[in-house]
């Protein structure tokens, strides 16, 4: 069991290491908001996208924009306060791929505004 257990860590560790949850989450929630005809290609070219910013030093290009970012917020705030709660807001970057699972984010009892969610948006897609 133990050589099981061994080859799983390596396994997670690799996965960590080489950050291809992150890579694995951000395609797919990017596949499913801007849902193309044609998802293969989409992927491709969006891992092509991502090697040719790598090769050249150039920062990729997030695929949401301020008008993405902002629909997304109006969508999780159904009673239109202009606020969404803290586990809408962790849901929100979740659905991203912008949050790993055990990543604890502090709720630090105030509602997000659309410009802290926009930021942090933007703040986490910079990572990637």
């Amino acid at each position: 069991m133990q050589a099981g257990g061994s080859r799983e860590l390596e396994a997670r560790n690799y996965l960590e290491k080489h950050r291809i949850m992150e890579l694995v989450n951000y395609l797919t929630s990017t596949l499913l908001f801007f849902r193309p005809e044609k998802p293969r290609e989409y992927l491709i070219s969006i891992l092509e996208r991502l090697r040719i910013a790598k090769v050249t030093g150039v920062a990729f290009p997030f695929f949401m924009d301020h008008s993405n970012i902002v629909s997304m917020f109006e969508m999780m705030d159904t009673s239109h306060k202009g606020t969404i709660s803290f586990v809408q807001y962790r849901e929100g970057l979740k659905t991203l791929g912008l949050l790993d699972e055990d990543e604890v984010l502090q709720d630090d009892g105030h509602v997000i505004t659309l410009e802290k969610f926009r930021s942090e948006v933007n703040k986490r897609t910079e990572k990637i």
